[in-house]
This record gives C-alpha cells, sequence and structure tokens, in this order.
C-alpha cells in the first residue's frame, strides 16, 4: 500500500487526521480554497507549517548564543541530511539535529493541541517521508506531496469549485512564510543580527552544496551554513508540478506573504 493508498483508507475510515501544510504550498494552490478542500476532504484541523518554521528559528538562535563558538550547518533539509550522512560523515556533528525540521516542529504542536489526530504533512518533498519514518517514527508522521494529495482530491472528487468564505488555518505564523526560499531560515530568523554576516553562508541546489561543506571545514570563521537541497529552494521540490519558473514560483510565495499581510492573517 503506497501513501496515497493508505491516506484514502485512513478517510474512508473516518481516522482523526490533521493536516500540516508547507510553506511552498502557494506555487500550487491558492489560499482560502486549499484549506477549505482540506477540511471538505476530512482534516479536522489544517495547520501552516510555518509556525513550526518560527521553533525551528527559535532553536537555531539559542544553540548559536548558548556557545559563542558554536558552529552548525542547517538540517531542516532532509535531502541534504541524506547527503551529509552518506557522502560528509564526518560533518554529521555539525548538523543542527537540537533544532527541529519545521515539519517536526509542526507535528509536536499538533500532537499537544490535537493529541487524538494523526499528522499528515503536505509538501513538496520526498525525503521528508525518511525523516518521519526513519528518524521519528514515534510521531507517526504520514508523508504526502503535492502530487499525491492531488491524486486524494481526485478520488474524493474535491474540486478547486468550493466555498473557501470561512477558511482558515487552524495554526498559522505569518513571519515565516518565506521559509522555502533559499536563505529563508536566515532572513526569517533574524540570523545576521547574532551573528556577522561574512560567518553565514546561503546556498541551495546540490551541485553548489560541495563548494560550500569544503569551505565550512577549512575555514572556521564560517559558523553557520543555511542550505537546501534544491536548487531556489523547496520551491523547486521534486514534489511540485507546475510549469512556473523559479522567479515565478518565489513570485506566488512573495504575493501570498504580502496579502496575509495586508489581512493580517
Amino acid at each position: 500500500m503506497n501513501d496515497i493508498e493508505r491516506c484514502i483508507a485512513l478517510f474512508e475510515k473516518k481516522a482523526p487526521l490533521v493536516a500540516m501544510l508547507a510553506p511552498s504550498f502557494p506555487v500550487v494552490y491558492t489560499y482560502p480554497q486549499i484549506v477549505a478542500r482540506l477540511k471538505t476532504l476530512g482534516f479536522k484541523a489544517v495547520l501552516e507549517v510555518s509556525a513550526g518554521a518560527l521553533k525551528t528559528n527559535e532553536q537555531v538562535i539559542a544553540l548559536l548564543k548558548k556557545d559563542p563558538n558554536a558552529r552548525f550547518i542547517s538540517s531542516p533539509c532532509a535531502g541534504f541530511v541524506r547527503m551529509v550522512r552518506k557522502s560528509y560523515p564526518q560533518l554529521i556533528p555539525y548538523l543542527a539535529f537540537a533544532a527541529d525540521s519545521p515539519m517536526i516542529a509542526t507535528a509536536r504542536m499538533a500532537k499537544e493541541k490535537y493529541p487524538d489526530c494523526q499528522p499528515i504533512f503536505i509538501g513538496p518533498c520526498f525525503a521528508k517521508k525518511l525523516e518521519a519514518s526513519e528518524d521519528y517514527p514515534d510521531l507517526n508522521i504520514l508523508v504526502l506531496t503535492f502530487k499525491e494529495l492531488d491524486a486524494v482530491f481526485e478520488h474524493f472528487s474535491i474540486g478547486e469549485d468550493i466555498d473557501a468564505s470561512k477558511a482558515t488555518f487552524d495554526i498559522a505564523a505569518a513571519k515565516t512564510r518565506i521559509y522555502p526560499m533559499d536563505g529563508g531560515l536566515t532572513i526569517t530568523s533574524g540570523l545576521q543580527g547574532v551573528i556577522k554576516p561574512e560567518e553565514i553562508r546561503i546556498i541551495s541546489g546540490y551541485k553548489q552544496i560541495p563548494a560550500v561543506l569544503e569551505e565550512f571545514q577549512k575555514n572556521p570563521k564560517i559558523r553557520f551554513v543555511d542550505v537546501l537541497f534544491c536548487e531556489g529552494g523547496c520551491i523547486n521540490g521534486p514534489g511540485i508540478i507546475s510549469t512556473l519558473s523559479l522567479d515565478e514560483r518565489k513570485k506566488r510565495i512573495q504575493d501570498y506573504q504580502q496579502t496575509m499581510d495586508a489581512a493580517h492573517l
């Protein structure tokens, strides 16, 4: 049974479920229609994973403040973490595992507020499936890509023509809505106010990673590497089916943030 079939089976038996929607969702869905569709599907609540990203940021900043000599490589990106484990095992001690990824932080929120519900993460990344099953099996997270969610919508005949006038996130966060773009963690966390800009490296795209990791090993003055495996960030994840260019995807994220800020949501 694949993850689409697992999700369908859960809905068919009326299992209590909570949706955790990754902040890259505006690339393929519109708000609030996507929340209305998810609740029509049967989710008890819909959480914006940008709320978990706030927790990630707080934990990263705390790590750097605790030890002025500490050096870390960001670990919210499951694809990158697996690259390090396979090809750069000597750098595993530098991965900031003391900071939960936004998915994990949001799942912990879901478990606290909706203890009877199973969390389902919906996002652009296949590697999140491994993070959930291998690294945090205790949280019982089912991971769907956006493409897989579309298959679930199709199965239950839930289209976009739906009343969304009263649809809102049950847990939301404004500050971290640009998190899925490269540098999202650094920009939204205020990291540059804690350590010097020259102590930070921001990188996205697996082809660019080796050079930055080599520099990190050779230059002890670099204290933090903000890295995402996909070029441009999570907005370019393999679980997204879109013909939009990278710039167009970034604009959708920025437009969503500006619209929500204007509405104070």
